[in-house]
């Protein structure tokens, strides 16, 4: 049975195939408008110096590599300028929300703009200049900025600046006898201890470690109880033993590694307080 359907024939098939091919050829090698151009960017408004690069990608139909490379060039210029615009945009978003916060800190109050998210950390650091307070981890899990507020030890990187307000707020600047000490006799049992000990290394969290063995010591003299001390059955006033020590000071970290030197000045530190 015949079919009305005329096939085509292998030769005409192959010129109409010749004459689609030199139709598209001749298509990409014509200079692309504005509406068709990637980015709406023609070509002979293309930088002169790239004319060969030009010619060479429109030749094979690739002037979108070049209109992407501009698009980066010029998103990159983009970021750049947001990058040194941050600041301040920054410091004007900050001042509009600022409030007023007065901070009594190492017996003297002072009181300041802030931003009411500044943590008591940064306002230490940034807005009082009292710098011995180290920013580690920044999620209070290595102690390095533990301040005492009110006699208890806490991690000011957590504590906003506003909720420290009326506190009574100690920073390892703070425990020597005089603000500006020049001589070691000024400095407090807890520092000469760490001193005789060589209780650091590196000494980034040193002041961390400092405060919050001085915290240790007041916590155990009123009969404050740790873990160890439920473990040991020893809940009447336990002894500062050295797992004592371990398990108070557990909270912060020493990344040199300085722990056998730290728990023999916390315990020479409280031999020498209660004598």
């Amino acid at each position: 049975m015949s079919s009305n359907t005329e096939k085509p024939v292998a030769g005409n098939l192959s010129a109409e195939l010749r004459e689609a091919s030199t139709e598209s050829t001749d298509q990409d090698r014509r200079p692309m408008s504005r509406e068709g151009s990637p980015c709406g960017v023609r070509q002979e408004e293309l930088e002169p110096e790239h004319a060969e690069e030009v010619e060479e990608l429109g030749r094979y139909g690739l002037l979108t590599e070049l209109s992407r490379r501009r698009f980066i060039q010029a998103s990159s210029a983009v970021a750049a300028a947001l990058t040194f615009d941050m600041p301040k945009l920054l410091e004007a978003q900050g001042t509009e929300n600022a409030a007023s916060v007065t901070l009594n800190v190492n017996g003297k109050s002072q009181m300041l703009t802030l931003d009411p998210r500044t943590s008591l950390l940064d306002a230490l650091r940034e807005q009082m200049e009292l710098t011995g307070t180290k920013k580690g981890c920044d999620h209070g899990q290595c102690g390095a900025c533990t301040v005492l507020i009110d006699g208890r030890r806490v991690n000011s990187c957590l504590t906003l600046a506003c909720a420290a307000q009326g506190a009574e707020i100690v920073t390892i600047e703070g425990l020597a006898k005089t603000s500006d000490s020049k001589d070691i006799a000024d400095l407090s049992p807890m520092q000469l201890a760490f001193l005789a000990h060589d209780g650091y290394q590196c000494g980034y969290c040193t002041p961390g470690q400092i405060i919050s063995a001085t915290a240790l010591l007041n916590e155990q003299s009123k009969g404050e109880l740790s873990l160890v001390s439920w473990q040991a059955g020893k809940t009447e006033r336990p002894e500062l033993t050295d797992d004592e020590i371990r398990e108070r000071m557990s909270g912060n970290i020493c990344r040199c590694g300085a722990y056998p030197n730290i728990v023999a000045a916390v315990r020479a530190a409280a031999k020498e307080v209660s004598a």
